[in-house]
């Protein structure tokens, strides 16, 4: 159209139009965009049996902001809480506040698997089974402790927010809020002071839980809430832990591995009739000797050990691997788990899996050093992603067209001045009601449990606050919980934990001289 001619009115016409148009494709644009609410939440009643009591609870599924130091908020954190509601006082109830890892993972994992009130449908052994979906829990730590899961930044429904202009902050930006070790520490330990505070939870015993990258999340945090937050913790709970910053290298990352290598090859019925005869926690306890004893002084030698000695150690390697001496020799001693998953079941033409090699994998090819993926990931994407989906949405009547990021993008992720482990040492040594424990699976080729065993060895090398740390082993893997026997023992030790680190009424927080 040719607006050259048109009168003043015609004129005023026409950008009356115009202006009509562009607030109608503002209005359609604002509409069909895909958003959360910033703060918000949705309270469902529940009623359920654990340890065949009859058990009453609420859950509360919402969003709460991360501010900044100007107090604007600049991301939301999704959350899920369950408190039990047929009790009259909460005072002395604990709180357990629950991360899981990755970085980048949400935290489904041990939401619907492990402590809450409702898990996955798998068989006995952890294995997906459809119809997908939730069943009840009935070993879930509910009946003894609340439980709120959170999930970081970019990780299930949490976000980052747009500023004033509408525009994300830079991908420098992001990682310097949010993804590296100690942001993450940072702005996680005023979103749990938040929440505490929000819901009267200030006189609670509280507890931390992280699962494997959640291990160095929670064990930075101990430290972190208490002189950042003033908030003093009764107990942390590093579920698959990572090295939270001690350092394992060179021999001593080589031979840890070798105890995991037993577990999985006494699982595949891969080592000799002897062996085999032996129960599982019998046999550990002599490949932890050998790997502490022997191995670790025999691989710092290199190559310069001695040809008897290396005769001997690769012997016993190959015995306790179910390898062969040969692919151990050509490996200089130092067997990568890698390798190990595709060499141990080779001539069956199967793959192990990382996180839990008790399952199996197919491989284009027999030949190789590595599998062409995880089995055990895919087959717990099976049931964990309907899974989520349903319940949040069907079952506690949460429902956004946001996505639930089962994994999130997080990365680069700043991994220096890793201090969480000395970090977790210190808030102990701060603190007399702190307690430490560590839940591992035998089957976990990613964070082994005998890497778990040595870095509570280091956490404390003084030995005086050792009462006060503890281990636990299980039949399973990665996510250990998957596995129904050990989902039971798993809750009863956390039971068992909350209970020994709880002190009795009116027991002082100090060190006493003996």
């Amino acid at each position: 159209m040719n607006t050259t001619n048109v009168t003043v009115k015609g004129k005023a016409t026409w950008l009356a139009l115009l202006a009509l148009l562009a607030f109608t494709v503002q209005a359609t644009e604002e509409t069909h965009k895909r958003s959360l609410d910033i703060d918000s939440h949705v309270v469902t009643q529940h009623e359920t049996k654990i340890l065949g009591n009859r058990v009453k609870y609420s859950a509360t599924t919402g969003t709460q902001p991360v501010w900044n130091s100007k107090d604007d908020a600049v991301a939301t954190l999704f959350y899920t809480y369950y408190q039990r509601t047929d009790i009259e006082d909460n005072t002395a109830r604990p709180l357990i506040i629950s991360f899981n890892g990755g970085p980048g993972s949400a935290s489904v994992w041990m939401h619907v698997a492990y402590t809450g009130p409702r898990i996955l449908n798998i068989d006995e052994e952890g294995y997906p089974v459809q119809p997908y979906g939730v069943q009840t829990n009935p070993y879930s730590i509910l009946d003894v402790a609340d439980i709120v899961f959170v999930n970081p930044v970019n990780t299930g429904y949490s976000r980052i927010l747009e500023n004033e202009e509408g525009k994300l902050p830079s991908k420098d930006e992001q990682q310097k809020m949010f993804f590296g070790v100690n942001a993450d520490i940072s702005y996680l330990a005023d979103w749990v002071n938040t929440f505490v505070t929000r819901h009267n939870r200030w006189r609670s015993p509280k507890y931390l839980i992280g699962e494997s990258y959640g291990t160095t999340r929670v064990s930075g945090l101990a430290l972190e809430l208490q002189n950042r937050q003033w908030m003093y913790l009764n107990g942390v709970v590093l579920v698959s832990p990572t090295d939270i910053g001690i350092e394992r290298n060179g021999p001593v990352k080589a031979a840890n591995r070798l105890p995991y290598f037993a577990a999985t090859a006494w699982y595949h019925n891969k080592l000799d009739k002897e062996l085999q005869s032996k129960d599982l926690t019998e046999l550990l306890p002599e490949v932890e000797d050998f790997t502490i004893n022997q191995l670790i002084p025999a691989l710092a030698k290199g190559g310069f050990i001695g040809a008897e000695e290396k005769r001997r150690v690769l012997a016993t390697m190959a015995r306790y691997s179910g390898l062969s001496e040969e692919a151990i020799a050509q490996n200089n001693l130092d067997v990568s788990t890698a390798y190990f998953w595709k060499a141990l079941l080779r001539d069956e033409a199967k793959t192990l899996g990382r996180l839990d090699s008790r399952y199996l994998g197919i491989d284009a090819k027999q030949s190789g050093d590595r599998p062409d993926y995880w089995a055990e990931l895919t087959s717990w994407l099976h049931s964990f992603t309907p899974a989520i989906n349903y319940y949040l949405r069907e079952e506690l009547n949460y429902k956004t067209d946001t996505k639930y990021n089962m994994f999130g993008n997080v990365h680069p992720w700043d991994r220096s001045d890793n201090k969480t482990g000395e970090n977790l040492r210190l808030a102990m040594a701060q603190n007399p009601y702190l307690n430490v424990m560590i839940q591992a699976g035998y089957y976990d080729g990613a964070t082994n449990y005998f890497d778990a065993k040595y870095t509570m060895w280091q956490l404390d090398q003084s030995g005086n606050m050792k009462d006060r740390l503890s281990f636990k082993g299980y039949r399973s893997g990665h996510m250990m919980y998957l596995r129904r026997d050990d989902l039971q023992q798993s809750n009863q030790d956390l039971r068992d934990f909350i209970k020994n680190s709880t002190p009795d009424k009116g027991e002082p927080a100090m060190y006493r001289r003996k």
